[in-house]
């Protein structure tokens, strides 16, 4: 009975319709449900996307300044004495005693060293003996010659009284010859006596050159020597000292860019420092510039000499020195920073009129906004012309204006609207 009422039930059901209705009401309730979602979620990011945003700007400002510009050129150069003299020994030996010393002052003809002079002694001994006896040969000669000669004024006598029957033309053409080999021999004994006595005289000049004499008055930078060492001068005569004549002056040996070097000229000033004084700076003035190169790992570099005044002898041979070289300077000029310079604002983007699109506009990719640039000055087409912006009632603006020298902090300013003491900007940052 129960089986036959249920299924009685679902066939009424089926008849009445009531299934489809229930599947239909579930599938209406989960539209609406999504559409509620997705106009939260889409009012959410509409509201996001329209939110209120405050964009603030900070700008970095300098000032315009008055005051002088000096425009200079840097160099590195070695200080080097104005005149350096390299004492050498012209004869060899062994070094006996050493007068001088390093850093000492030496006067011209001071004994600076010594040789030991027992060999030359000896050979000065020699060659004075055999000057003698070069000597008393030409003596012997000339004792000759003036025998032959009497002979032959004997000959001549007789030759005469005996109205030339006597003597024999053999004798006298005989003694006519003993006289002229006499006179030979006196000659041949003469340059011996002369090559004797030049022997003597250079073994005395090589007895005088054992001892080394300072040439000049200065100081001794160098000594190579030490007593006891043997010193050959075959070849070429050794260094021993090395003095420098004047140290009160030197010389400062920089190089010169190639592209810096144009503006380099005699009669400049300068100045340099040190690392043994750092906190101190001397002076110093251009009296060559030359025009050999010299290239030194691809760089090419102008010798430029710099007079140096060191008469405190604070600064030695061989230090390094940086040099800057004053080439052009100006007083009481109008001076703007460098940075001011390099500042340009950033361009501004143009607002979308569509600002009350639609949420899918703004979602979308959309092609590259056009740019507005802010109002320029406009360039005549020098270039030292230059813009400077500066804070006009909360708004940049542009100035121009026409640059002449730079020391590369400051530019100097030679026309255009600006003042001392107005501010310019340097650098802007934007904050929401």
């Amino acid at each position: 009975m129960a089986s036959a009422k249920d299924s009685v039930g679902i066939d009424v059901a089926k008849t009445l319709g009531l299934g489809r209705r229930r599947a239909f009401f579930a599938r209406l309730f989960k539209f609406l449900f999504w559409c509620l979602l997705l106009a939260a979620l889409g009012g959410a990011g509409y509201f996001w996307l329209n939110r209120d945003t405050t964009v603030s700007v900070t700008y970095e400002t300098k000032t315009v300044e008055k005051g002088d510009l000096v425009v200079t050129v840097s160099a590195t150069g070695t200080l080097e004495p104005i005149k350096t003299v390299e004492v050498g020994i012209e004869v060899s030996g062994t070094v006996k005693t050493v007068e001088a010393d390093y850093n000492d002052r030496v006067e011209v003809g001071q004994v600076l060293a010594q040789i030991d002079t027992s060999k030359l002694e000896a050979q000065s001994l020699q060659s004075e003996a055999a000057l003698e006896s070069a000597r008393a040969k030409l003596l012997q000669a000339q004792a000759t010659v003036k025998e032959a000669e009497l002979q032959m004024a004997r000959l001549e006598d007789i030759k005469k009284l005996s109205d030339g029957k006597m003597p024999s033309t053999y004798e006298y053409d005989a003694q006519k010859a003993a006289l002229a080999r006499a006179r030979a021999d006196e000659a041949g004994a003469k340059a011996a006596v002369s090559q004797a006595q030049a022997t003597v005289d250079a073994n005395r000049t090589d007895l005088a050159k054992a001892v080394v004499h300072s040439p000049v008055d200065g100081m001794v930078l160098n000594r190579s020597v030490e007593p006891g060492q043997t010193v050959a001068a075959q070849f070429q005569s050794p260094v021993l000292f090395t003095l420098a004549e004047d140290l009160t002056q030197m010389e400062l040996q920089a190089d010169v860019d190639e592209a810096d070097v144009g503006k380099v000229k005699e009669g400049q000033d300068a100045t340099f420092t040190v690392d043994a004084y750092p906190n101190r700076v001397f002076p110093a003035k251009i009296i060559q510039v030359r025009f050999g190169s010299e290239t030194v790992g691809g760089v090419v570099t102008y010798k430029t000499i710099l007079s140096v005044d060191n008469s405190e002898l604070h600064l030695r041979p061989g230090m390094t020195a940086t040099a800057q070289i004053v080439v052009d300077k100006r007083q009481n000029a109008l001076l703007v920073p460098n940075v001011a310079l390099r500042f340009s604002p950033p361009a501004e983007e143009k607002k979308d009129s569509s600002d009350g699109g639609m949420l899918l506009s703004r979602i979308m990719p959309r092609p590259p906004r056009s740019r507005s640039t802010i109002p320029r000055v406009h360039s005549n087409g020098n270039g030292n012309e230059q813009e400077v912006w500066i804070l006009k009632n909360g708004t940049m603006s542009a100035i121009a204006i026409t640059k002449g020298l730079s020391d590369g902090k400051m530019t100097e300013v030679i026309a255009g609207d600006i003042e001392a003491g107005m501010e310019l900007i340097t650098d802007m940052a934007m904050a929401r």
